[in-house]
This record gives C-alpha cells, sequence and structure tokens, in this order.
C-alpha cells in the first residue's frame, strides 16, 4: 500500500466514525445500569473537589486521557496538534493514534509530531500487536516511542477488526508468548489496549504475565472498529451480528480487576460523560480515555477540544462532589458496586 493510499485510509477512517453507523446499535457499555452514590450531605465543596491524580510517573489535573484516533495524514496531523494543544492546556493526557505508518514510511512522522504543541503531557505512543508476528521487535517499539518523545506506548489488540479488513493481519498464533519475549527488551512502560471490542479476564492475566505497565479494557458500547471497517469497504455495515461483538466496558472493568486487582486500568469504550467516567473510576479504573466525541471539535480547533473537555471534567467533578467524594483517592477507597 503506497503512502497516498495510507493517507487516503486514514481520511476515511475519519469520515466513519464521525457517521452514527460507526455506533454499537444494540450493546450498550454497561455503566448506565452502575448505580452512582447521592449524599445529599456531601460534606465537601465542589470547587474543592481534586480531581489530579498520577498515572504512569506523570502528574494529571483529572484522571483523563484523550484516547487514540489517528496519523499518517495532513488532516491527522491537524487533528493531534489540536488535542495536543487541549492536552497541555487542561494537563490532561493523549494517546496518539497507531504509529505503524510512520515507522514503515518516515515521511508520516510529522502527523505525530505533537510535542512541541504539548511538551508537559503524558503522551502514550502505539502500535498494532499483530506487527510483532511480521517482524516487529523491541527495537521498533523503542522507536516508535522515541521518535515522538512519547513517555509510553500502547500495543493495540483488534483481531476482530483486523478480520473485517481487506488484507487485515489474521494471524494471530503465537502472539502471547510474543509479547512475553519483546517486552523485556522494551525500556518504556507499554499498556495492551483493545480498540472497543474489550479485553477479557483471560487476556488481562497473560498480558500481566508478559509484563505490561497498564490495560486499556476498551470495552464494547461506543465506536464499533468492525463498523467502522465495514463502513469504509462496503459503504454500510454488511454484517451487523459480527460488529456488535465485545464485552461491555463494565464488564471488562470488572472481569479485568478481578483477575489482576493491582494492574493499573484505564477504562475506554462508549466514555461519553463525566458521570461515566466517575462510574468507571468506581468499578477500578486509575483513568479514563476517550476519542470519538472529541474527533469532531478536533477537526475544528484546539480550543473546540477544550471546551468540550472542560464540561466533561466539570460533569465528574460534580458526581464526585454528590457522592460525597472529595478526591479521587476517596473514591478509589469506595467500594466497587456490585
Amino acid at each position: 500500500m503506497s503512502a497516498g493510499d495510507i493517507a487516503l485510509r486514514k481520511l476515511r477512517h475519519i469520515e466513519a466514525c464521525l457517521l452514527p453507523e460507526s455506533q454499537y446499535q444494540t450493546v450498550r457499555t454497561g455503566l448506565e445500569a452502575v448505580a452512582w452514590p447521592y449524599r445529599a450531605l456531601p460534606e465537601c465543596d465542589l470547587e474543592t473537589v481534586d480531581l489530579s491524580t498520577v498515572f504512569l510517573g506523570k502528574t494529571l489535573s483529572a484522571p483523563v486521557l484523550i484516547g487514540a484516533m489517528t496519523g499518517g495524514a495532513d488532516q491527522s496531523a491537524t487533528i493531534n496538534r489540536h488535542l495536543a494543544q487541549a492536552a497541555q492546556q487542561l494537563g490532561l493526557g493523549l494517546m496518539l493514534g497507531s504509529q505503524r505508518v510512520m515507522v514503515e514510511r518516515p515521511e508520516a512522522v510529522a502527523s505525530f509530531q505533537v510535542r512541541p504543541h504539548a511538551p508537559d503531557i503524558l503522551l502514550i505512543g502505539n502500535l498494532g500487536a499483530a506487527q510483532l508476528l511480521k517482524g516487529y521487535g523491541a527495537a521498533e517499539i523503542t522507536r516508535a516511542i522515541e521518535r515522538v518523545g512519547a513517555d509510553a506506548l500502547a500495543i493495540h489488540a483488534n483481531p476482530l477488526q483486523e478480520a473485517m479488513q481487506p488484507g487485515g493481519d489474521t494471524r494471530w498464533a503465537g502472539l502471547s508468548q510474543r509479547l512475553r519475549e519483546v517486552l523485556p527488551g522494551v525500556p518504556y512502560p507499554l499498556l495492551l489496549k483493545e480498540v472497543g471490542h474489550g479485553l477479557s479476564a483471560e487476556v488481562a492475566r497473560v498480558a500481566a504475565s508478559a509484563g505490561f505497565a497498564a490495560l486499556d479494557v476498551a470495552g464494547a458500547g461506543g465506536t464499533s472498529w468492525a463498523r467502522v471497517e465495514e463502513l469504509v469497504r462496503c459503504g454500510e455495515v454488511r454484517t451487523p451480528d459480527l460488529c456488535e461483538l465485545g464485552l461491555p466496558t463494565a464488564q471488562a472493568l470488572r472481569e479485568v480487576r478481578a483477575a489482576v486487582p493491582e494492574m493499573p486500568l484505564i477504562a475506554s469504550g462508549g466514555i461519553r460523560t463525566g458521570l461515566d467516567a466517575a462510574k468507571a473510576l468506581l468499578l477500578g479504573a486509575q483513568v479514563v480515555a476517550l476519542a470519538r466525541p472529541l474527533l469532531a471539535p478536533a477537526l475544528e480547533s484546539a480550543e473546540a477540544v477544550e471546551a468540550w473537555l472542560t464540561q466533561f471534567i466539570h460533569e465528574l467533578r460534580v458526581a464526585l462532589f454528590v457522592g460525597g467524594y472529595s478526591d479521587i483517592t476517596a473514591l478509589r477507597q469506595a467500594a466497587p458496586p456490585n
């Protein structure tokens, strides 16, 4: 695939993600069923509720990451710049889109170069797990991190998306062992993340044994990348039953937290409101990540991204306030709901 073909594909992904049809139609995150406590005498002040936290060694003003979106095209560079500028302004983290294109075509690196716009943020790179069976190793991962000045890197697992993609990477046998071989050679924290179909307890245990520093459960209920691939390929979703597969976000959080209780978790997949974020934190996540709600604002400006996130963080603060939690530590010490 030529550089032009890759750039076109990235643009078509962006267009597809903006469509309502890219979202799960029958599966919900499960967060709507999680009860949030309400305390009529909260014993704290709204404006003093402290949302700051530390994740992967970096202090965040709130437990929020801008999730992985895109890279490899001119429009991708604009999106990433706006996201980075908003993250810097608000003191949040940013996850980059898949860097495979820049590893294979160095001229694409510019679309991922956000450090000049966000020198202080937690920046997390991104590569596909399937690439580890196609020649990638510790050197490629380390280079992807260092070329963009990232602090860590997420290795994304997306077998359903790949199965829906023409020419997708569908050979995954032996990957667990390959992860165990490669990870010790990378001198940076590595995360395992799904892309929106969920991590299970079984996969979490494999990831823990391989040496991952954190997991992003990326559950079902938000964007279905299987749907995105069918929209890009066919202009419509032709196998809706397959495209609805996945573990809902709340279920994935519960499973993974029980399986690896000490592992830092990112909750993503259909996080749309500050209350969603609060519930995910109550279920055991250290931070939440969101992407699709920020895509349209990121096409507009950094200020639009910042405005959306400011409202989201306000909602999160209000949720903690009425729950009687003065800070994130108090929330983490609360007993998770059944």
